[in-house]
């Protein structure tokens, strides 16, 4: 039966160290070989998309910029060794977020992977819930004529409302592999400029409430989720080792998940 791999992972958009950290990332793609890269916080400005695909090989690219100014900073993207059929975005209408999905076909089999980076607000969020319930009206007639592979960062714990949608209807390939999510993937002890630091907390004021702060805090964010015609043969947390120099030097402040699935 037709298998293929897929990796996802948010390549963090602070650029402070990536001259460092992309090098970490790209050997890590290197070693999986995956047929398709979901990526979530691609630099509009650095391009680092087309500089990941040109050291992997990867021939098709579909980014996917944020929606208004934020558009000219950051977006998400997808790599793919496979002939892209049909590509489009979505526009999540909140926090400038955006979907995305490519067909692409798997030794003559079309098949949808779709990538999204979704609202950013600790706990519950009824905007993300919204978010993730435009994805599934947007998926929901190619779902009825091609398998599905859902996968990105969708800020939310395997416990809010969010998760327990996307669970109705799809099932997540890392819990169908080891029973549950795994134990967190953000964030990783990569450290960050305080300018991007203060930048995100003043963009997203409004969405923090007391009571969910938690400077300790890391939990299970990214997720792969597939539809019933797609069979999950293994999933594994990956982009997950610091570089051998630096300890605290990680490919990015989220683990990756990859997948190996089968039509």
């Amino acid at each position: 039966m037709p298998t293929f791999k897929i990796v996802t992972i948010n390549i963090l958009s602070d650029l402070k160290l990536w001259e460092k950290r992309r090098w970490l990332i790209c050997a890590g793609l290197a070693d999986l070989e995956p047929d398709l890269v979901a990526l979530q916080e691609v630099s509009i400005t650095e391009n680092n998309t087309r500089w990941l695909a040109d050291q992997l090989g990867f021939p098709h690219v579909h980014l996917t910029p944020k929606t208004g100014a934020a558009g000219n900073i950051e977006g998400i993207a997808i790599l793919s060794r496979l002939e892209v059929e049909d590509r489009a975005s979505l526009d999540l209408m909140t926090q400038n977020r955006v979907a995305q999905y490519v067909r692409v076909r798997i030794d003559g089999q079309p098949v949808i992977l779709a990538n999204g980076h979704f609202l950013w607000q600790p706990g519950e969020s009824p905007q993300r819930q919204r978010q993730i319930e435009r994805l599934l009206e947007w998926l929901e007639p190619i779902e009825r004529d091609y398998p599905v592979v859902i996968a990105g960062d969708f800020n939310s714990t395997p416990d809010t409302a969010a998760i327990q949608i996307m669970r109705h209807h799809f099932v997540s390939a890392y819990a169908a592999i080891h029973g549950a999510e795994p134990e967190y993937t953000a964030p990783t002890p990569l450290p960050r400029s305080k300018w991007k630091t203060i930048r995100t907390l003043l963009n997203f004021i409004r969405y923090i409430r007391i009571k969910d702060i938690d400077l300790n805090w890391r939990g299970t964010l990214d997720y792969i989720f597939v539809s019933e015609r797609v069979q999950v043969n293994d999933c594994q947390i990956v982009l997950d080792k610091p570089s051998p120099r630096d300890p605290d030097l990680y490919p990015s402040d989220h683990l990756g998940l990859m997948a190996v699935l089968e039509i």
